[in-house]
């Protein structure tokens, strides 16, 4: 056995190789670096924290490599926290703000640094450069960063030193960090809260990214209706694939596992098996966003026409749930409280459904038992940012309790959802399944539909249909 591993092709490594490998290195210090756009950004965050702590260390780590199988590692994802307050998406590192006497905090980031090339470390391991990619150095990261950077194995020696400080950690993302630490767990989930809470509003960067997010986005679905006929010819796996091309070519990638749900899979809130037929006649779900080189994630949903044209009983539900999701997008406006949104689309689509004899009247009571939830399953829509079900650990005073403010993103995404078995419901109805979603800023005088520029009604549906997929 060597290097770790069974199987290991070498024997080991001579003191020749090991001298060699040593030897001839270029100097590639990057001394010409600049504070990325989100730095200034990312400091004013940090700010924002460390108010709210006076006097208590903080510390907020970025995670690590996560095993897929065997020794394959999933695309690594640093923790959002990490990368709102930092604007670095480095693995193994930890953002800590150190107490100063005057209430405020010293900011350091702590990373992995570059592998020495004094040791072989640098070439013989599956995590090293010359495996996984160049890092930066820490003084070129401090040129990018805006702030101090320190070695990541440093780390628990730097936090022993002063033993004394009330100290809290973001939980769940790099275990061996929180064995060096003595915390509360009920303090350390108020601090998660609060990290998740910075994010409900906005800044003007952060926006700018959304849209980014979300053109491409735009782009993407055309790209799924020019090709169609190729996803008839073989499966939803097709859609899938041409989304992704999309996302990786104008951004880091999807930000969620895209749903290519065809026919009754449309009617499954989650599907990404995505390996179902695409037929003619039937209805098309595709939920899918880009998400940017920064990690801002767009998400958005259509439901289309397999042939470009909905048959009357798939346009009469089409236009229930656009209904439903007109009024619930017209209750987004600045003072309105979070839910006002769910629930206008859901009274909507709770009378729809006492009128087709779906559900016993009057709406009201329908509406007040929420019976309408056994065809409506989720809520309406959630908080969009940097996750795509942003601000999850946030207080729900903040959150779903909340009012809303000019700054905050969420998605507005009724649906209708008749599953292949229902026996409630007329044969024609069921593995029918219908969703609109839309990403919608909140602004000062109401609201602005960032994904606008993808048709919504049937009437428009059809027509971009016929422009795109002939």
């Amino acid at each position: 056995m060597a290097n770790g591993r069974k199987n290991y092709l070498y024997r080991g490594i001579s003191d020749e190789l090991s001298a060699l490998m040593r030897t001839g290195w270029a100097d590639t210090e990057r001394r010409d670096l600049t504070p990325t756009e989100q730095a200034p950004h990312a400091a004013r965050r940090r700010a924002a924290l460390s108010a709210l702590f006076p006097g208590e260390r903080l510390v907020v780590p970025s995670g690590g490599l996560k095993i897929r199988s065997n020794d394959a590692h999933y695309p690594y994802r640093p923790y959002t926290g990490y990368v709102h307050l930092t604007g670095d998406q480095a693995r193994d590192g930890a953002l800590v703000l150190e107490p100063r006497p005057d209430g405020g905090h010293d900011a350091h980031c702590y990373q992995l640094p570059r592998d020495s090339r004094d040791s072989d470390e640098f070439w013989t391991g599956y995590t090293a450069e010359l495996w996984m990619g160049r890092r930066r150095t820490l003084a070129e990261s401090e040129l990018v960063l805006g702030m101090e950077c320190r070695d990541i194995r440093t780390i628990a020696e730097d936090l022993a030193k002063a033993t004394n400080t009330p100290t809290r950690v973001v939980r769940g993302i790099d275990p061996s960090l929180e064995a060096v630490l003595a915390t509360d767990e009920e303090r350390d989930d108020e601090f998660e809260e609060a990290v998740s809470g910075l994010r409900l509003i906005k800044d003007e960067w952060e926006i700018a990214e959304l849209r980014r997010a979300v053109d491409a986005t735009v782009r993407g679905f055309t790209d799924v209706v020019r090709e169609l006929s190729q996803a008839i010819a073989t499966s939803e796996r097709w859609i899938e694939g041409t989304f992704f091309r999309r996302a990786r070519v104008e951004g880091n990638t999807v930000g969620y596992g895209s749903i290519c749900a065809a026919g009754e899979h449309a009617t499954i809130m989650h599907w990404q098996d995505n390996d179902g037929p695409v037929r003619p006649g039937e209805l098309l779900l595709l939920d899918a966003g880009v998400e940017t080189h920064t990690l801002y994630t767009a998400d958005v949903t259509r439901t289309l026409p397999i042939s470009g044209t909905f048959n009357p009983l798939q346009r009469e539900i089409y236009d229930a749930v656009y209904e439903a999701q007109e009024a619930g997008m017209a209750a987004v406006k600045p003072g309105a409280h979070y839910r006002d949104f769910h629930e206008a689309a859901q009274r909507s689509l709770a009378a729809r459904l006492v009128e087709w004899g779906f559900l016993k009247g009057p709406a009201e009571r329908v509406y007040e038992l929420d019976l309408q939830r056994r065809f409506t399953m989720a809520g309406t829509g959630h908080m969009l940012g940097l996750d795509v079900h942003d601000c999850a650990q946030a207080r729900n005073e903040d959150y779903i309790e909340g009012v809303l403010e000019a700054g905050m993103c969420l998605t507005v995404e009724p649906g209708l959802y008749f599953q292949p078995d229902d026996l409630t419901v007329p044969e024609e109805w069921r593995g029918i399944g219908v969703r609109i979603e839309d990403d919608v800023l909140v602004t000062a005088d109401g609201n602005e539909n960032l994904s606008a520029g993808l048709p919504r009604s049937a009437d428009e549906v059809e027509a971009w249909m016929r422009e795109f997929a002939g």
